[in-house]
């Protein structure tokens, strides 16, 4: 079954994306990062080429003919996954595909409009049965 991470109170959802995208790559795992949009995900993927400040985290876009051999793949437009390793969903609602991956990890800014989205998603995933794991990041200091 899926393990599924939310993790919260994040100020900078783009950041915190590219630093967990960034430590799944320095554990070995392959990502999928699911953006709500075209601008969002090139956004993404120009952050993630100074984030973390030092290294660089091969990454590129779903449609770039190395995705299948990238551990980084940053979508759109909900492309067939080539990989069921982790799942990063940015997008306001839950991914159609999200139970072929072996862990899901949600962000939830601070904004009001997000959070409710974001209480959409863990109430979809409860009730289907999925152990859910949260992380207050507000508790971890700047991000």
């Amino acid at each position: 079954m899926t393990q599924i991470d939310f993790y919260t109170r994040v100020e900078d959802k783009l950041r915190t994306a590219c630093r967990l995208a960034a430590k799944a790559y320095g554990a070995e795992l392959r990502v999928l990062v699911c953006c709500p949009d075209a601008e969002t995900a090139t956004r993404f993927d120009r952050l993630l080429w100074t984030t973390p400040a030092i290294g660089f985290v091969p990454h590129c876009l779903a449609a770039d003919p190395l995705a299948p051999r990238t551990p980084i793949v940053i979508d759109h437009a909900d492309s067939a996954p080539t990989h069921d390793e982790v799942l990063l969903n940015l997008k306001p609602e839950w991914p159609p595909h999200f139970s072929r991956f072996q862990r899901l990890i949600e962000i939830v800014s601070v904004d009001e409009a997000d959070r409710q989205r974001a209480r959409a998603r863990y109430k979809f995933y409860r009730d289907r049965g999925y152990e859910i794991r949260t992380h207050d990041l507000s508790k971890t200091g700047p991000q």
